[in-house]
């Protein structure tokens, strides 16, 4: 083969890599591209060891109900995941049911905007998002409703990754983001005039303890509404594949502990709000939400491959793709127990807190 074609083959090559890479992956283009993968605020070198002492946590069970661990381990997890996340699934960490017609985005925001709705807040008002993540919720509810939105979240990578995307959106006015535990959250009594969460008070190991810190924070007659994770009333705890499903879940998820559906509305009254509303999310008419995971098998092995490639080349942390394995996986038990009807991440729970103090 004489000089020109072997350089052409390598240029073909080299396209064809920087395509696969750069190009291909589905969420690059919302703000985090696959050679920028990393540990959050870990050190490169320090991944593996991280996702190590990760799974260490699950064989030491009775920890998981320890509440002064629990933080740590969320932190490290979304110190592992926040990166794959952002680059494989967008800016919004969480499910939504599939709309017919609209785009997997359009849906998620859909999704987002009905949370805002539901608590009734004016242009100006100050809320409260419980467990922001990057703020791809917060962003789409502050443009909607033009609330100030505060939000909360452990993980101090993700706090820097939330103001990043608040300034290229023009949001920064709108949106701030802190970095606290949400079980003892740095905000005056009676500060917010509404708050939501979505899909992250799962991760506390008891649910009243975040409930408690919300009533604490809302004014009188402000409304909070929560997406949870919880069991639905298929689970059957004697089913040994449902067992497996739901751990499955958790371990892939950081969760200390999946919920009933039926412990919801119960938790809430116990701090002292009233409970205005509560429904699965998921339920018919609402079309699957599982239906993104399904559909994105072949994205996961493909991403599975750039993510392998660029480990090797050193360009990715050590580590990386043990943790995208974990995931890939957590996808799989994710979609089993949307498809037995034993699991709901979209359990919705509409509260007010009373005007008045209830008598004890």
């Amino acid at each position: 083969m004489d000089s020109l074609s072997l350089f052409c083959t390598g240029a073909l090559l080299a396209g064809g890599l920087y395509w696969f890479v750069c190009i291909l992956g589905p969420a690059e283009q919302k703000g985090k591209r696959a050679v920028d993968l990393s540990g959050g605020s870990i050190s490169s070198e320090k991944v593996q060891d991280n996702y190590k002492q990760y799974w260490s946590f699950f064989r030491r069970p009775k920890e998981i109900e320890t509440t002064e661990k629990v933080p740590d381990f969320v932190d490290t997890f979304y110190n592992l995941v926040t990166d794959i996340y952002e680059w494989g699934w967008g800016q919004s960490f969480h499910f939504s049911p599939s709309i017919p017609g609209k785009s997997h985005r359009d849906a998620t925001r859909l999704h987002e905007e009905m949370a805002v709705d539901l608590i009734d807040v004016k242009p100006g008002d100050r809320i409260l998002d419980v467990g922001c993540g990057v703020g791809g919720p917060m962003r789409a509810i502050a443009a909607h409703s033009h609330a100030k939105v505060v939000g909360i979240t452990i993980n101090e990578y993700q706090v820097n990754r939330a103001k990043l995307h608040n300034k290229k959106a023009g949001l920064d006015t709108l949106c701030d983001v802190v970095c606290g535990n949400f079980l003892q959250m740095p905000f005056s009594d009676n500060s917010f005039d509404g708050a939501y969460s979505i899909e992250a008070t799962c991760h506390a190991p008891k649910l009243e303890d975040v409930y408690a810190e919300v009533f604490r924070v809302l004014k009188p007659g402000a409304l909070y509404v929560s997406y949870e994770w919880v069991t639905t009333d298929k689970y059957n705890g004697g089913n040994p594949e449902h067992v497996e499903i739901i751990q499955g879940i958790e371990r892939g998820d950081a969760l200390p502990g999946l919920r009933s559906y039926a412990d919801i509305a119960e938790t809430a009254r116990k701090v002292g709000f009233e409970v205005v509303k509560e429904r699965d999310l998921a339920k018919p008419p609402a079309q699957p939400w599982w239906t993104r995971l399904k559909m994105g098998k072949i994205a996961y092995w493909r991403n599975h491959i750039v993510v392998t490639i660029l480990a090797a080349l050193g360009i990715a942390p050590k580590g990386t793709v043990d943790v995208h394995e974990m995931l890939f996986k957590t996808a799989d038990y994710l979609t089993k127990g949307g498809e037995t009807g034993i699991f709901t991440p979209m359990h919705m729970i509409l509260c007010r807190k009373p005007e008045t103090p209830t008598s004890s």
